[in-house]
């Protein structure tokens, strides 16, 4: 990785090595439009959860949410839905995309404290069922931002197509990066999504002659290389590493947790570096709270809202130097087959965001639990260490978990 630079900064976070486990995972299903609401699926998605993880919804006194993006499931949806009375430390700093990756070093202090023992983490979204409205979904807040509307879309630099694919075409003239390199991702992610049931895009195939043979969306970006617009929703339990080994599953341990952020995001053309992405502040310190360096990881999940993006957070968490994003994708690398020892860095093996379902992350650390406890449907060869990616325009994080 590049020395520390001054577009961005790492956040100080307390090490919490040891100290959380996971012992629950629950979904609701993935799709598209399908009427449904958030909340109705983050109940749905939270009560898998609690299932899993053997306890009732009275033993729950501890929930999480992203505050940040409205409608999710909160302490008193909790209680109204669940029929329980009981009092719940709560947390808005929750939910998916970088906090699908942090929210276990809130959730350590808690534990600690005493305030809570048994901590559900949740995100859902409707945003399939609400499309067409620009309400609600990824492209509202850059609609309505008043100094974007003023200094960027008047230029016609709208929406995130058109943002990522600024950031492919530079990374291309600096790197070298090819269009057939992000489509051995994008290919990469639908047959893991192919093989991986439930996954939104499971039973549409694509290969590469097929990806490259379509359309520039936004040159150098294909349809195929922008995330789905999905409905759906996924939940996870946090508990003391003691209490988990009461509970029916394998605990999957929060080994490292690490937070980054970068400046004048999300005025995204007035950031520093546009080949870049705050993962390369997150992942270090991520890493050396547990010990551990990117060579020790077995399985990862990559926030890949656009290829672009998860190639460039490849890079800079450091499986490869920067810049050498495109040839090390290349030759089915991060196939699921092709573990660690053979060369390879098993990557989205549910399908990710371009192929799986786009709930913004939270599915992707539900997969790497399933991977650690050796019950996915795309099974990484004796995974021991997983790591997940959060990113958004200004912030990434990087999760660590391990058996």
């Amino acid at each position: 990785m590049r020395p520390e630079a001054d577009w961005g900064q790492a956040s100080a976070l307390a090490d919490i090595r040891g100290q959380v486990a996971i012992a629950g995972i629950g979904e609701a299903a993935y799709s598209g439009a399908s009427n449904r609401n958030s909340k109705a699926m983050a109940a749905e998605a939270i009560a898998r959860c609690i299932a899993d993880a053997g306890l009732r919804p009275e033993d729950i006194d501890g929930i999480m949410y992203s505050g940040a993006l409205g409608d999710q499931f909160t302490a008193d949806d909790f209680r109204a839905h669940f029929g329980t009375t009981q009092a719940m430390w709560e947390s808005g700093q929750g939910g998916g995309m970088v906090w699908a990756a942090t929210a276990p070093a809130q959730a350590a202090e808690a534990l600690r404290s005493g305030r809570a023992r048994y901590i559900v983490n949740s995100f859902a979204v409707d945003w399939a069922s609400r499309r067409g409205a620009m309400t609600g979904g990824p492209g509202a807040w850059h609609a309505s931002e008043l100094i974007k509307a003023q200094l960027e879309l008047p230029f016609g630099w709208f929406p995130q197509p058109l943002y990522f694919a600024t950031f492919a075409s530079r990374h291309m003239h600096d790197y070298g990066t090819t269009e057939a390199q992000l489509g051995e991702l994008v290919t990469a992610f639908r047959r893991h999504a192919n093989g991986q049931p439930g996954a939104v895009m499971q039973d549409k195939t694509l290969s590469l002659e097929d990806y490259l043979a379509r359309p520039h969306l936004a040159s150098p970006l294909r349809v195929e290389d922008c995330c789905l617009i999905s409905d759906g929703g996924a939940a996870y339990l946090m508990t003391s590493p003691e209490r988990a080994q009461d509970l029916p599953q394998r605990p999957v341990s929060v080994e490292g947790v690490g937070h980054g952020i970068i400046a004048n995001a999300p005025y995204i053309s007035q950031q520093g570096d546009i080949t870049s992405t705050p993962q390369h502040f997150a992942a270090p310190g991520a890493y050396a709270m547990a010990g551990i360096g990117p060579e020790d990881i077995d399985v990862l999940g990559v926030y890949d809202c656009f290829s672009i993006t998860a190639l460039m957070q490849i890079e800079d968490m450091g499986f490869c130097a920067k810049g050498e994003g495109g040839p090390f994708v290349e030759g089915g690398r991060l196939d699921f087959k092709r573990s660690r020892h053979q060369g390879g860095l098993p990557t989205n093996t549910h399908g990710g965001l371009l192929s799986h379902a786009y709930v913004l992350g939270i599915a992707h650390v539900v997969e790497l639990v399933k991977q650690l406890r050796g019950q996915a449907a795309n099974q990484v060869e004796q995974p021991r260490r997983a790591a997940y990616a959060g990113f958004t325009a200004d912030e990434a994080g990087t999760l660590i978990l391990g058996v």
